[in-house]
């Protein structure tokens, strides 16, 4: 497969919902990566989506899609309780996978989905882009480089109001906690990922899974989490979230060691020290160019609102590009790193304990 893909420009189709079919076919082809299909569950909406987007095949049968010889790379964003048997059965017949997160529905998917791509031999990776942002990305690299010492403590905190009104209209998975939905496989699975990505493996964490706005009847998912969790090199973190707080947003990222605080305020990255603060330059190879928001006119619900201001563009074709460049056996920049299928078995290990630990107010512990 490597000879006949390395003879021409990289394929993808996109399996994918709502505002996700735009959003991904964007990354995709700024990635350089041609889109020769989308997938949709209703027919009519996926052909003028596809049309839309200048994208030949309309597909409602994933079996269509995977039987195309041009396409090299499946991109599933899909409600989180579909994704096992889309990417098993795109690994199965050979094609490079992109997985969203959350990951799966639990733990068990989960392995089984690496087990089919480990089995197949295909590049996998996983939907946690922001590991590509400019702020994280640094932020990362500085910690490994020492920039507070040992990390002892870890805060993220992140209140905003976007799912405040009741009203506000939601995927029907999003507001089913069987399905996956809630903020906390929408927006931890990030915050975890970086927590991972940035400090190592968790040993253990005790959670809360909130609903702060009054919500209709049938709506079971949360829109609020509170996550206590210490690393297995010994810093202690809390993260804490919520879509659905009234009034000004409030933010902070900080992990603090014995020689520092580190923090970050979107792309810009600092670090205190007795000596004083100092604002870490931004290095070539991790700047982005300024988000793109999509066409204002595919923005109509409280959800799609979510996506409105394009920051996950540049991480996301940095994330493709990282993928494409792994396909055509190019040299890849050590750091950052996508996440792979590995790393979606850890996230889902994680988020499984966080259930388990707000159901039975537990300590839950990992590895």
């Amino acid at each position: 497969m490597g000879e006949t893909v390395a003879a021409r420009r990289l394929g993808g189709a996109e399996i994918a919902t709502s505002v996700g079919s735009f959003k991904k076919k964007r990354e995709l082809r700024a990635a350089g990566i041609e889109v020769h299909a989308l997938v949709g569950r209703d027919a009519a909406k996926t052909a003028e989506r596809a049309k839309r987007g200048g994208i030949p095949h309309a597909f409602t049968n994933l079996e269509d899609a995977l039987a195309l010889r041009d396409v090299d790379i499946v991109s599933i964003a899909t409600p989180p309780h579909t994704h096992a048997a889309i990417a098993i059965a795109a690994a199965r017949a050979g094609k490079h996978v992109m997985c969203e997160k959350p990951f799966a529905a639990n733990v068990e998917e989960a392995e089984r989905m690496l087990d089919a791509a480990r089995a197949a031999g295909v590049v996998h990776v996983l939907g946690t882009e922001f590991r590509f942002a400019t702020g994280q990305a640094i932020a990362t690299r500085a910690i490994r480089a020492g920039a507070v010492g040992a990390p002892r403590l870890a805060t993220f905190l992140l209140l905003q109001p976007s799912l405040a009104d009741p009203r506000g209209e939601v995927p029907a998975w999003w507001s089913d906690a069987n399905e996956g939905g809630g903020w906390l496989g929408a927006y931890a699975s990030h915050v975890v990922d970086q927590m991972r990505a940035t400090l190592g493996e968790w040993s253990g964490l005790s959670a809360s899974l909130d609903v702060v706005a009054d919500r209709p009847a049938g709506f079971t998912a949360e829109d609020t989490f509170t996550i206590h969790f210490r690393t297995v090199a010994g810093c202690t973190g809390l993260l804490q979230s919520s879509a659905a707080t009234l009034g000004p947003p409030a933010f902070a990222s900080r992990i603090s060691g014995p020689r520092g605080t580190l923090v970050i305020a979107g792309d810009q990255v600092s670090v205190t020290t007795a000596s004083g603060t100092e604002k870490l330059p931004v290095p070539d190879d991790l700047a982005s160019p300024p988000p793109v928001p999509p066409d204002r006119d595919l923005l109509v619900t409280a959800y799609d609102m979510m996506h409105s201001m394009g920051i996950d563009l540049a991480p996301f074709t940095k994330l493709f590009a990282c993928m494409r460049d792994r396909i055509l056996g190019r040299p890849t920049p050590p750091d950052p790193v996508p996440g792979t299928f590995e790393d979606g078995v850890a996230l889902q290990r994680i988020l499984d304990a966080i259930r388990r630990s707000a159901a039975a107010g537990s300590w839950e512990k990992l590895g």
